[in-house]
């Protein structure tokens, strides 16, 4: 499960809408589906990780293309590792106020059922795999794992069709030394794939409570402002109508026409004026929802990630923290492999 991405160039500027938000609802959303899959019993491990360069069995991206407090759409594309596409939907869902009362608030995400949806896509898509294919994907992400570490000796086991997707050639054989060193490695990459998981969860945790609130203010500030914008629409064209109607009466010769006239533009200037208002007051809204997202960012800390094995001294954020940590498995594969003997044709098996 990879970081979905904030999309963050395709924000509306018309709309309160913060980059600072985006990023973490990024993070927060998928570690939000990553726990409905691990809920419904139906998946091993599922782990949240910082970007889509994986080689796992199977690897859930995502795209927020809309969230607000009232709706969300997700864009999720589902791909194995044999490069088959299972899902490619953009998903949706609608709030309404009574999600965000307090005891609803607490005890479950206002979106949850956009998450199951996703799931229950991905559930019937896995039932609908054979044996010999689960297979198939398993060892194709275990050999497109090895060929990242040691390219040239795991080259000759994958090919690709004409569709980009993997095809596995040829088997190594089960005792070949370096498969099993590059499984040892594998090993590690899940102990600090749980760690980051860690990380996550309490990102989530901490997360919980200010997101929920900011999303109950957005909710109504999203409808106050469409409320705002509406009335103040009409408002104006109104006004404005008013004015041209007045003006127009005060070339006439009639004196209670231009009375008439004179009210009417009085009448229109102030619906031009209460219109402006509006919208002046809808930009105040749109500011509060600013502040709460530089106060939202603020709150997100990056931690320094420990192995149970070793302490990794490893700095910055956790995207900075996984790229050094990939740096460092290769340099624990350099030193394993140490002066193995490069893999000759007949220390493999054929595939089936």
């Amino acid at each position: 499960m990879a970081v979905f991405d904030p999309n963050i160039e395709q924000i509306d500027e018309e709309l309160p809408i913060y980059p600072e938000v985006r990023r973490a609802e990024a993070r927060y959303m998928a570690d939000q589906l990553s726990g409905t899959l691990l809920e419904s019993g139906a998946w091993g491990a599922v782990r949240v990780v910082p970007d889509t360069n994986q080689f796992t069995d199977l690897l859930v991206e995502g795209t927020i293309l809309q969230s607000d407090g009232e709706k969300i759409a997700l864009a999720v594309e589902v791909t194995d590792a044999t490069g088959q596409r299972w899902i490619d939907k953009t998903y949706e869902g609608v709030t309404s106020k009574y999600a965000y009362e307090r005891g609803t608030r607490s005890s479950q995400d206002p979106f949850l059922m956009v998450y199951r949806e996703i799931a229950n896509d991905m559930l019937l898509v896995f039932q609908s795999l054979s044996a010999r294919q689960r297979r198939e994907v398993r060892t194709v992400a275990e050999l497109r794992f090895a060929r990242n570490f040691a390219e040239d000796a795991f080259a000759d086991y994958l090919t690709t069709d004409k569709n980009g997707n993997f095809k596995i050639t040829r088997l190594p054989a089960e005792d070949d030394p370096m498969l099993d060193r590059v499984r040892n490695i594998r090993n590690r990459q899940y102990i600090f794939v749980d760690t980051l998981q860690g990380y996550y969860d309490g990102f989530s945790a901490d997360m919980q409570t200010p997101y929920q609130e900011w999303r109950k203010l957005s909710y109504e500030e999203i409808v106050a402002l469409r409320e705002l914008q509406n009335e103040s629409t009409a408002q104006l064209i109104a006004g404005g109508a008013a004015l041209i109607a007045g003006i127009a009466a005060q070339g006439s010769s009639n004196s209670a026409a231009r009375s008439a006239g004179f009210i009417g533009m009085m009448g229109g200037g102030y619906l031009l004026k209460s219109g402006l208002e509006k919208r002046a007051e809808a930009n105040i809204h749109s500011l509060a929802l600013e502040e709460i997202g530089q106060s939202l960012q603020a709150e997100i800390t990056p931690r320094v990630i420990e192995l149970e094995d070793r302490t990794v001294r490893l700095t910055g954020n956790v995207e900075d923290q996984y790229a050094q940590w990939r740096e460092i498995m290769a340099d624990i594969y350099a030193a394993e492999i140490g002066a193995l003997d490069p893999r000759t044709p007949d220390s493999s098996s054929s595939s089936d």
